[in-house]
């Protein structure tokens, strides 16, 4: 059995080993079809710059171009892929925050270079990086507009901060969403379902739900029992973020938030502080999850100093960018 373990062990070891090599592989090749693409668009650039910065000079240097680079190595060269090279090299050579090292992929880069705003732009291109997005989950960051949620909800240092580092967490209302953007789960805007229902289909997209949450989550327990005096409760959902270091405790609610609610998320997190949590281990965080929110109640119910509870609104489908910005407005 043991030399059966050890022999389980090697070829564990050296999978992964293939698997880094890969990976190592393809974000090289990666990162030299980016440079020698902004390459090609910095000499496109230069040129046109030479005194010869003219609409029709430019298009016809730009076909022969592609002509000449589609005969001598097939597709990939067109007029429109040549003129995105030649863009990329217009916006990535006013200094960003990765571009020196171009560590995503062409198709991201193509996608980064349709959102106008360049704060906006650097923190996506950030946060695909720090969180290893394929290009369909940027995309998803990006329609579900996480940089407008969070940038509403912050100062003009905190929003600049988000375009040069991506999110920070440093304290716990950084890890907090408002609203949490749920489009994954396939729920209809006005379908009727259980708190339960809704919990089991966050288990089963439990991956996208980790996405929606942030940088630093990880699962813990569904429906965790606690007893008071043979009194039971449960939890709906645990979390612990190795950032924060810090348990974060969820709590679903169909419809509007009641202060019953908030006081309920209130002992979880009593009895998680004082009988989970370790020494080292900062205080637990609880988010109530709910269709609907009254801020007064919630104002009125936490103490002022509330630096634990929060309570948040989901959406079950894709804000547009005003509608979104309308429900923090109200939020406020």
């Amino acid at each position: 059995m043991s030399n059966e373990i050890t022999r389980n062990n090697l070829i564990d070891k050296i999978s992964e080993l293939l698997k880094t090599a890969r990976n190592s592989v393809i974000s090289t090749v990666n990162q030299t079809i980016v440079f020698t693409y902004y390459e090609i668009g910095r000499m496109i650039v230069e040129e046109e710059q030479n005194g010869k910065e003219k609409a029709d000079y430019g298009k016809q240097l730009i076909s022969d171009i592609s002509k000449k680079l589609t005969n001598d190595f097939g597709r990939g060269f067109s007029s429109t892929n040549i003129k995105q090279m030649r863009s990329f090299y217009l916006i990535y050579s006013k200094g960003q925050t990765l571009s020196d090292e171009f560590k995503l992929s062409w198709s991201h880069y193509l996608k980064l270079m349709r959102i106008e705003d360049a704060n906006e732009r650097k923190f996506y291109e950030i946060e695909s990086y720090k969180n290893n997005w394929s290009l369909r989950e940027l995309q998803r960051q990006y329609d579900s507009a996480l940089y407008t949620r969070l940038a509403l909800s912050r100062d003009k240092d905190k929003i600049l901060e988000l375009s040069t580092k991506g999110q920070i967490l440093e304290q716990p209302k950084d890890a907090v969403k408002d609203p949490y953007v749920l489009e994954f789960l396939g729920l209809e805007e006005k379908a009727e379902y259980s708190e339960s229902e809704l919990e089991q289909k966050l288990i089963d997209k439990l991956g996208h739900f980790l996405l929606e949450l942030g940088t630093g989550f990880t699962f813990v327990a569904r429906q965790k029992r606690i007893t008071f005096e043979e009194k039971h409760f449960r939890i709906d959902l645990v979390f612990y973020n190795r950032i924060l270091k810090c348990f974060v405790l969820i709590d679903l609610k169909i419809g509007e938030l009641k202060h019953q609610d908030i006081g309920q998320m209130q002992m979880y997190v009593n009895y998680y502080d004082r009988e989970m949590r370790l020494q080292d281990e900062n205080k637990t965080i609880g988010i109530i999850l709910c269709q609907d929110k009254n801020e007064a109640i919630v104002r009125y119910t936490l103490p002022e100093n509330n630096e634990q509870i929060f309570a948040s609104q989901y959406l079950t489908v894709l804000p547009s960018k005003e509608d979104l910005k309308q429900l923090l407005e109200s939020n406020e």
